[in-house]
């Protein structure tokens, strides 16, 4: 019994020792890297009310106006189309939203964006964008700012507002919890 223990832990050791380990190719930094913004800011906290998970796109000496063009739905940054998640029920536009994920659109404006949730999670773009999803249409101010941000952005402010940027643009959008 114990040959047969011995040649078992053997073959065995043979078989960890002698297989080839087999390199595994990583793509490279992603030209638009992920991000995420919490409300509260903070991540450690527990009670969120919300997150929204996007991709942060460049100008490059491009402007704006070409990478979201007015009047035409935007994926709000790069990649799949932004995705928000509310863990309470907020409201936006004066219509009360459910806790859950959302797909998130823009429609630029010079003066003001129309901001949109889209219950069609896991969108490539805004290519497969459909109206028949949305759950809201809401109205976000434009302003200008003098800090130019190279990179898309997206933050809460102090009261949960969601507030996005590119270049001196700001968008802000009101939210309650």
């Amino acid at each position: 019994m114990k040959n047969l223990t011995v040649l078992v832990l053997m073959f065995c050791a043979s078989l960890v020792f002698s297989t080839d380990a087999v390199a595994q190719k990583f793509s490279g930094l992603d030209k638009s890297p992920a991000d995420i913004a919490y409300y509260p800011a903070s991540s450690r906290e527990n009670d969120k009310s919300a997150r929204i998970i996007y991709s942060r796109p460049q100008l490059k000496g491009r402007n704006m106006a070409e990478l979201a063009p007015a009047g035409k739905v935007w994926r709000t940054g790069a990649n799949e189309a932004t995705e928000i998640t509310f863990y309470k029920d907020a409201t936006i536009g004066g219509k009360t939203i459910k806790a859950g994920s959302y797909a998130l659109f823009t429609i630029p404006g010079d003066s003001e964006w129309t901001v949109i949730l889209n219950s069609n999670l896991h969108q490539w773009g805004a290519y497969s964008y459909d109206s028949d999803g949305d759950v809201v249409r809401a109205t976000a101010a434009v302003s200008s700012d003098s800090e130019e941000l190279e990179a898309f952005s997206v933050a809460f402010d102090d009261d949960g507002n969601m507030v996005m940027g590119w270049g001196t643009t700001r968008v802000s959008l009101p939210i309650s919890y």
